[in-house]
């Protein structure tokens, strides 16, 4: 077929009609033709040439030029597409490095290898502008909700039409067994989009917090008017849920408003999630008081926050117990969920026992060390000393309201107390010495002697050693993976050195060592000081 004899508007009509069709530009079609047209064309002159045609938006008329480029004599490689200056003076008048020439070539006739191989590139290009417009289109609609239309089911992941393509429900961001048939309509929330190399990937689920609360943004007013705020959700798809809400209208009940007259919107987000149970649970920013609300429906009886290691103990009644922790664990671990916060969870009997075990230790570790009968022991414990430091050092005053204390009694308390703290700590440093500690981490100011007998026993034997340690090497620290919390032993830990105290400690020892700039250290104090006020400001 000759380019000439062709209908010159079918062309345009076909570009027209394939973009129609595929929702994209009919320009990128007819650039699709005219690259398929000039790879016909190098063909038949030569796939060394610079051919190039040019199809007019409005006439259909393919023009097909050849383009040689005037290059410098030591870069000519393609005589084909390239010539010289002196070559080019043949054809144009002052020719000069970079000038193009340009000619029109006679239309060539298409065979039908050309005309199949001009079909593909066009395949091609059409297929990679949809893929594009695809992408655009769903790249800024990740966290929202769509309805889709079922297709098929592959391995258990379902394929569904989501109008300008295909979206993958996978097994695992199912709700429980949840099985569809073709032409099933059915809500997703859309998790991600990204684009690969066999085009965009557009993955849904029903399993994650967000659809939940995308629900309820749907059924609520109140929350898509930004009234009430969804602050954290909890999840154990298709069994049960919890979800934070706090309203921003004293006027407004945030549950109130959620569960609807005579529950009608919190039903009817059920409904979707087949028949997950939910408990709506208001937001509350002291983390005790939310917690006792998010273990609902048991009752708790005390709570001990501990802020540094983000763990809680909860202490229940007896006949609280089962139900505090739900079935298989299931109450406790969406608390859990929903504050953050490791949950230990003990009745009011197992506390007790747990401060007598506390309470027997503290009162043998003073009878041992202090050579007291276990009644005074037991004094000591009873007003809140845990161990030989607070005895040691402790303002005198402390001691002598403790019934049967005076003065020398006092005095002689903490006399022993010291004498024993001193031992052991001349007895550590005489074993850190011995494990290869060196005086420049013996003589650095900050740690005990228990301290560097630790540290030694960790192989940080000198001052360098120490300041390549990082802070929670030494305080230790709490490290989340695939949403579970794990706890990182520190050195220092059992001698309570929090975070902050080992930042300063290493800064410190990198300061003494020359490694760091005390005026660097000052000016990023500063930058960071000034843009905490402009945040402030803003």
């Amino acid at each position: 077929m000759a380019i000439t004899s062709a209908n010159q508007l079918e062309l345009l009509q076909t570009a027209e009609a394939v973009a129609r069709e595929k929702m994209i530009d009919p320009a990128l079609v007819i650039e699709a033709m005219e690259e398929s047209l000039a790879r016909a064309a190098k063909s038949r002159y030569g796939a060394e040439m610079d051919i190039r045609v040019a199809i007019d938006r409005k006439t259909g008329r393919a023009t097909f030029t050849r383009v040689r480029t005037v290059v410098e004599d030591e870069l000519l490689e393609n005589y084909q597409a390239e010539f010289t200056v002196e070559q080019a003076k043949q054809y144009m008048e002052n020719p000069e490095v970079g000038q193009q020439l340009i000619e029109e070539v006679p239309p060539v006739e298409m065979g039908r290898i050309a005309a199949q191989s001009a079909k593909q590139v066009i395949l091609q290009k059409v297929r990679e502008a949809e893929r594009d417009r695809q992408f655009e289109e769903f790249k800024d609609r990740a966290g929202t909700i769509i309805n889709a239309l079922v297709k098929r089911e592959e391995y258990g992941n379902v394929i569904v039409d989501v109008g300008a393509g295909e979206a993958i429900l996978r097994r695992n961001e199912k709700i429980g067994r949840e099985s569809y048939r073709p032409n099933d309509r059915i809500r997703c929330y859309i998790k991600d989009v990204r684009r690969e190399q066999r085009g965009p990937q557009i993955f849904l689920s029903r399993t994650a917090p967000e659809f939940m609360a995308e629900l309820f943004k749907m059924e609520v007013p109140e929350i898509y008017d930004g009234i009430i705020e969804i602050k954290a959700v909890a999840r154990d798809p298709g069994s049960r849920a919890k979800i934070a809400v706090i309203s921003y209208d004293g006027s407004i009940d945030p549950v109130g408003a959620c569960v609807g007259m005579r529950g009608s919107r919190v039903q009817a987000v059920v409904n979707e999630l087949q028949g997950e149970k939910i408990d709506i649970i208001p937001w509350n920013e002291d983390q005790p008081t939310f917690l006792v609300n998010a273990l609902q429906p048991a009752e708790v009886s005390k709570v001990v926050l501990d802020e540094e290691a983000g763990k809680i103990e909860v202490v229940v009644p007896e006949e609280q117990l089962s139900l505090a922790i739900g079935r298989r664990g299931q109450n406790v671990r969406l608390a859990s969920q929903l504050t953050g916060l490791d949950i230990d969870i003990m009745t009011e009997a197992d506390e007790s026992a747990r401060r007598q075990a506390e309470f027997e230790t503290r009162t043998k570790l003073f009878m041992d060390n202090l050579d007291l009968d276990e009644f005074f022991a037991q004094l000591l414990v009873s007003e809140g000393f845990t161990n030989l430091e607070e005895v040691a050092y402790v303002e005198v005053d402390e001691l002598l309201v403790i019934d049967g204390v005076d003065e020398d009694t006092a005095a002689e308390l903490q006399a022993r107390a010291r004498d024993v703290l001193e031992a052991a700590a001349k007895a550590a440093l005489e074993n850190a010495r011995a494990l290869g500690a060196e005086d420049s981490l013996i003589d650095f100011e900050g740690l005990t002697p228990q301290m560097i007998e630790a540290l030694a026993k960790d192989d940080v034997k000198t001052l360098e050693d120490f300041a390549t340690c990082a802070d929670w090497e030494l305080a230790g620290g709490w490290t989340t993976v695939d949403g579970e919390r794990h706890k990182d032993e520190g050195v220092l830990e059992p001698f309570e050195v929090s975070l902050e105290e080992a930042q300063h400690l290493v800064m410190t020892a990198r300061i003494l060592l020359g490694w760091v700039d005390p005026a660097d250290l000052e000016a990023d104090a500063e930058e960071e000081d000034g843009e905490l006020a402009e945040e402030s400001e803003a």
